[in-house]
């Protein structure tokens, strides 16, 4: 039996909304092995200042930590909480909650462009009023979802482009060349275009989850698998190569995990699909399972290397938290994957929802955790 034997890891990038539903998302979180989480800020109300007696229509930090935590989120050892960038993000709100140390990294959201995005503004707004200028300055980390907004639909996801790669062409290389020094994440990567920027760029590094390096756009339209509908869209065979090639690489440095995982009661809604996939519970069984479909041979010291890199190190390192000396392992296993019940609805988690319309079967995946 193949057992490979992990420390705890950071999902740095991770769903857990709020409400009655936070403790099963937690304990999911905490039954993977993470020792701490990058909880996204796109809350109903965003979380858009840093402090609860600051007097703007938000959720706070302050706020959403304590949610967190009453929520189970004191077992973690770690819970970042981005700032969410919007028109009433000012240079002084960055100085100031940098120095209170609650301010770690800042979220931009292209306008409009994924679920809870609507109260962000244009790139150029936040280059132009200085507030990369203040994350620079304050070694804040910039948190990017690297998406073009406003593009017309024939050049969204086109034959000769996308909106990801329009932005990491267009838009980013500006950034890195103003602001050299400004620590970028560039999250929940999907494209070559991407991937190689990232590769080129000193400043920046990169979240990729479990569905970019598993899947493609013939995976979600083939049968219309609409629980793999996540927003930035599972790409081409060539981008996924990217990826796989990116974080399997002995030289690994940039790369690391990121899940993007999303809960939704109900994906199919009246007004379409609700944008993420769920990974809770099951992400590093996931991304083992990508690795092993990418030609890694997982038992081998350098396979093991390599996935401890993506999966536990990088991540930390770059964040600048300490490797947990807590362990879990990973063992090569079926896995029964079951949908997540909770007092606000069943939660049906990816390979549940690529595999079956029926919540009720049975379904395996190959590594499980123990």
């Amino acid at each position: 039996m193949i057992q490979i034997k992990l420390p705890k890891w950071y999902d740095l990038h991770a769903h857990f909304r709020q409400g009655a539903v936070l403790p099963a998302l937690i304990d999911d979180h905490l039954k993977m092995g993470c020792a701490g989480i990058l909880a996204m800020p796109n809350t109903k109300p965003p979380v858009a200042k840093v402090f609860e007696n600051d007097d703007l229509p938000y959720m706070s930090i302050e706020a959403y930590h304590a949610m967190l935590n009453d929520a189970g989120g004191e077992a973690f050892n770690e819970i970042i909480i981005p700032l969410y960038l919007t028109k009433d993000t000012t240079p002084a709100m960055i100085e100031q909650g940098a120095k209170s140390g609650l301010l770690r990294a800042c979220k931009y959201y292209p306008p409009h462009g994924t679920t809870g995005a609507e109260h962000s503004c244009s790139f150029d707004y936040f280059l132009e009023k200085g507030v990369f200028k203040a994350l620079e300055e304050n070694n804040v980390v910039l948190c990017v979802h690297g998406e073009e907004h406003a593009m017309r639909p024939e050049d969204y996801f086109s034959r000769k482009t996308n909106a990801e790669e329009e932005f990491y062409r267009e838009q980013m290389p500006r950034v890195i060349e103003k602001h050299s020094k400004l620590r970028i994440v560039a999250e929940h990567l999907t494209t070559k275009v991407g991937a190689d920027l990232v590769q080129q760029a000193d400043n920046m590094t990169a979240s990729i989850t479990p569905q970019h390096l598993l899947y493609t756009m013939g995976h979600l339209l083939q049968g219309l698998k609409y629980h793999l509908y996540c927003m930035p869209l599972v790409k081409f065979e060539e981008d996924r190569q990217a990826l796989r090639d990116a974080v399997t690489a002995p030289e690994n440095s940039k790369f690391f995990a990121g899940t993007d995982s999303a809960p939704h009661m109900k994906k199919m809604t009246a007004c379409g699909c609700a944008a993420g996939c769920y990974t809770g519970g099951i992400a590093p069984q996931l991304y083992a399972e990508a690795f092993e479909l990418a030609g890694v041979d997982m038992p081998s010291s350098q396979g093991r290397e390599a996935f401890t890199k993506f999966l536990c190190l990088n991540g930390a390192a770059f964040y600048g938290l300490a490797v947990p000396e807590e362990t879990f392992t990973l063992v090569k296993e079926e896995q029964i994957v079951s949908k997540l019940q909770t007092s606000e609805g069943d939660i049906i988690p990816l390979p549940l929802g690529m595999n079956t319309d029926d919540p009720d079967e049975v379904i395996s995946m190959p590594w499980k955790i123990i």
